[in-house]
């Protein structure tokens, strides 16, 4: 028996249990079978697979369903994730993150989704609950939010994703299904998960990762996987905070000289057949809080069948502030750069708000994505991203900025909370000039104020002020009030 300690608080027990395999090896005789096909050639690129008959499967939409995790890192997107979790940071104008995931599902026909959330989660189950219900998701799909709850059984909160599946298992059993697809809810990207279907079940897998068609310099945090040319994952490389975690499989059934092998990043994306997720969770994992870092080696060490798919297409994984603030300025720059908002063929779902049109009255907007809503007064904007009911004075100058736009307007504020006036109101004051900056929802900035770090400030921690440095871009917190003349 075999206890490697992994990054998680429990060992976990990797001993290749007999009963275990002979269920994994039964559950492949219900796989098809493909005598004429290749296996070398599934290791391809997700745009290029190839078709491949699944008769008898039933179609993803019955058979195929989703489990979201909403919550990423507390620390690597603060101050934006002050108030709310990663997936309900917004994006692009008029989106939250979480919105690329859940689309993605839509269009490729799955639609039992369900979005596990702990984390500061209030507004992110709300924008779930109000976006999808009943969007295209046919008579029997929905998006269920399941919340951070504690019972006679479980005292605390969810302690990893591992944890948080175990213990919704009685839910997410309630419709027969082949498999389950794991997707962290705060990355962004366009993936057809029917071709990642497709090549599980063509491969006779009983776990398929999803992976970047090449390694990043950026550990993206889910593992570092080494692939043979049958598309088997050899070695499984986990980050932890100590040592890096080295898991070899044993399930490869010849050997490769190093030329044979590749290396791709995990996208912490994974398709698990339903009663292999059961016995992993239940029986031989009892213990394990994380499934990525704790599952995932196990069931490789176990013996399992373990196979990667190589996307290429675009991803960013958010992994700090710099990296959000790229994603939203590539989404300006051309239908070829980062993320593609503007694909009619896969569409971006969100909340419907139905806002009037934006109103522009003499102002210079160049290179530009403007949301519903705003009121823009004889200002210039260059290659910003305008959020929703966003309100801008005259002679105001923003440049190469994300401006997140407002939950509500001044004057309904104003109605709201019965205060007959603010010194300094919701929106961009005249004269003010930003640059470089991320101005989060509801911030007041009044006038003759400079965000534009002219010291070149790379890291500064002024939450007490309103605003923070990271990366060298100024973050103006949700709802903070920068007075009049401000220099940051």
């Amino acid at each position: 028996m075999v206890i490697l300690q992994l990054s998680g608080p429990n060992p976990v027990n990797l001993q290749s249990k007999l009963s275990f395999l002979e269920l994994v090896h039964s559950s492949r005789k219900h796989l098809t079978t493909l005598s004429s096909f290749s296996l070398p050639s599934l290791f391809i690129s997700n745009s290029q697979q190839p078709q491949h008959p699944t008769s008898s499967f039933s179609p993803v939409n019955q058979s195929v369903a989703a489990i979201v995790f909403g919550d990423g890192s507390e620390s690597r997107l603060y101050p934006l994730t002050k108030r709310r979790s990663e997936g309900a940071i917004p994006i692009g104008a008029k989106y939250r993150i979480v919105d690329a995931v859940i689309s993605n599902c839509i269009n490729s026909n799955i639609n039992k989704i369900y979005a596990l959330t702990q984390y500061n989660s209030t507004s992110l189950n709300s924008h779930l609950s109000r976006a999808y219900t009943g969007l295209g998701l046919g008579k029997d799909g929905f998006v269920e939010v399941i919340a951070a709850y504690q019972s006679l059984e479980d005292q605390g909160w969810f302690q990893g994703t591992a944890d948080a599946i175990r213990r919704c298992l009685w839910v997410l059993e309630e419709y027969q299904v082949s498999e389950f697809l794991v997707l962290p809810g705060h990355h962004v990207y366009r993936m057809d998960y029917q071709k990642l279907v497709e090549a599980h079940r063509s491969s006779q897998a009983d776990i398929t990762i999803a992976a970047l068609n090449s390694t990043r310099d950026q550990d993206p945090g889910f593992g570092t996987l080494k692939v043979n040319s049958l598309n088997e994952i050899a070695e499984f490389r986990v980050k932890s905070e100590r040592e890096p975690v080295i898991v070899p499989s044993v399930q490869s059934s010849q050997e490769f000289n190093d030329n044979a092998y590749r290396k791709l990043s995990s996208m912490g994306i994974y398709l698990v057949n339903r009663d292999i997720m059961t016995k992993l969770l239940n029986e031989h994992f009892p213990q394990a809080n994380e499934f990525g870092t704790d599952v995932i080696p196990g069931a490789i060490s176990s013996g399992m069948k373990v196979q990667a798919y190589a996307f290429d297409g675009y991803w960013e994984d958010m992994s700090s502030i710099a990296a959000f603030y790229q994603a939203n300025m590539e989404c300006i720059k051309g239908l070829n750069m980062g993320y593609n908002f503007y694909d009619k063929d896969a569409p971006l779902y969100t909340t419907p708000r139905y806002l009037p049109p934006t109103t522009i009255t003499g102002a210079v907007i160049t290179d530009s994505v403007v949301g519903d809503g705003c009121i823009l007064n004889r200002c210039k904007i260059k290659g910003t991203v305008v959020g929703m009911r966003t309100t801008i004075g005259e002679k105001a100058i923003i440049e190469d900025s994300v401006i997140m736009g407002s939950d509500i307007y001044q004057k309904d504020y104003i109605q709201k909370s019965g205060k007959e006036g603010m010194a300094i109101p919701i929106g961009i004051g005249e004269d003010t000039h930003i640059k470089k900056a991320i101005i989060d929802k509801n911030a007041r900035i009044g006038r003759n104020v400079m965000i534009i770090n002219k010291d070149n400030v790379q890291e500064s921690n002024r939450e007490a002020n309103g605003y923070i440095i990271s990366g060298g871009i100024v973050v103006v917190l949700e709802s903070a009030v920068i007075p009049d003349g401000s220099i940051l």
